[in-house]
C-alpha cells in the first residue's frame, strides 16, 4: 500500500525531522542577525527598505520551518510505522558532504599546482570515484577539464592566480602558464 493512499500514514521519512530542526535552527539564526546585518531607512517605501525582503524571506523560513515541524509531530503522533532509521537517513545525506570535501581539497590545490594541472587531476579524480575506469571515459574526463580552463581563463578572462609551482618553469613558459594555465 503506497502512503498516499492511507491519510493516517505519515509521508515524512524519519531523516525529515533532523534536517528541519537543523534547518529551523539555521533560520534562527538568520532571524536573530537581521538587525545587525540589514538596516531600515526612515526614508522610502517599504518595500524598497534594505530590510524588508531579507525579513521577509528569513521570517518565511522560520515559519514554514515551525509549520513543517508541526505536522512532522502532528502525524509521528498517528503512525507508529517508520521504514527507515533517522540515523540511516542522516547517514545519507551526510554522505554528499564528501564532495564538500573534494572541493575544498581542489580549491586548496589551485595555488599550489596551478589551475590547469589541478582541474584536470580533480576531473580525472572525480571520474574514477564515480566507477569511470575505461580509457575512453578517462580521456573525456581530462578534456573536460581542459575545456574548463580554456572557457574560464582563456576564454572568459577569469583571473586565477598562477600555481606555485609555475615559479620552477623558465621564465618564458611561467608567463605563458600564469596567463593561460
Amino acid at each position: 500500500m503506497n502512503t498516499h493512499d492511507n491519510p493516517n500514514q505519515s509521508n515524512a521519512r524519519p531523516g525529515d525531522t533532523f534536517f528541519i530542526i537543523v534547518l529551523l535552527l539555521l533560520a534562527v539564526c538568520l532571524l536573530s542577525q537581521l538587525g545587525a546585518e540589514t538596516k531600515f531607512s526612515a526614508r522610502g517605501k517599504l518595500f524598497a527598505q534594505p530590510r524588508f525582503w531579507p525579513a521577509v524571506s528569513v521570517i518565511g523560513m522560520v515559519f514554514f520551518g515551525l509549520a513543517h515541524l508541526a505536522l512532522v509531530f502532528f502525524n509521528r503522533t498517528k503512525t507508529t510505522t517508520q521504514s527507515h532509521s533517522t540515523l540511516s537517513e542522516v547517514l545519507t545525506w551526510a554522505r554528499a558532504l564528501e564532495y564538500l570535501l573534494w572541493f575544498l581539497i581542489y580549491v586548496q590545490s589551485v595555488p599550489v599546482i596551478g589551475y590547469l594541472p589541478a582541474t584536470v587531476l580533480f576531473t580525472l579524480l572525480l571520474a574514477v570515484r564515480q566507477g569511470y575506469r575505461s580509457k575512453r571515459q578517462l580521456l573525456t574526463a581530462a578534456a573536460t577539464g581542459i575545456g574548463i580552463v580554456l572557457i574560464f581563463k582563456t576564454g572568459l578572462s577569469v583571473k586565477i592566480p598562477g600555481g606555485a609551482i609555475y615559479e620552477y618553469l623558465p621564465q618564458t613558459l611561467r608567463n605563458i602558464a600564469i596567463i593561460y594555465f
